[in-house]
């Protein structure tokens, strides 16, 4: 048997103060997409902006449904619009916040099992890292990219050699 550790670096802040004016900019903009959120059922108001490597900016929200699993989650919404819209464009930064309908989350939450897939087929498919911004009142994490999260990720390699 052989023993393989992997590592995950994130940056841990205390507030918006010591972030970049453009990582401020998409949490504000990622909290402004969760007011859009249709979270009837979890009471869970998920926004996502993306900044595109041309700047432009693109948010979404959670959309449920009452026939589970037929809702979508705010990242996943966030760069498929974003590749739908800007298909030759890459995804450089996605921010994430949440509220409860009142008030904003205080601990930032990472993205699903299934939105960390997407995000990391976005960072094959553009060959760009894409940065995640993780918002929460009390703290914000920021990594430098989707592997962080995902150190075995699911990926064209697979599919191409199953001998691995």
């Amino acid at each position: 048997m052989k023993k393989k550790e992997l590592t995950s670096t994130v940056y841990e802040y205390p507030s918006r103060q010591e972030l970049t004016s453009q990582q401020s900019q998409l949490i504000d903009e990622a909290r402004k997409a969760a007011s859009t959120a249709y979270a009837p059922y979890s009471n869970f108001f998920v926004g996502a902006a993306v900044r595109l490597e041309n700047q432009q900016i693109v948010h979404a929200s959670n959309q449920e449904n009452s026939a589970f699993p037929s809702g979508l989650c705010a990242e996943r919404t966030a760069v498929f619009y974003a590749n739908a819209r800007y298909p030759q464009t890459p995804v450089i930064a996605l921010a994430i916040a949440a509220n409860n309908g009142e008030e904003p989350i205080k601990k930032p939450f990472p993205p699903c099992g299934a939105c960390l897939q997407v995000l990391l087929e976005s960072e094959r498919r553009y060959q760009t890292p894409i940065e995640i911004i993780l918002f929460g009142s009390e703290k914000i994490i920021v990594a430098e990219n989707v592997e962080q999260f995902l150190p075995h990720g699911f990926t064209e390699v697979n599919l191409r050699d199953s001998d691995q």
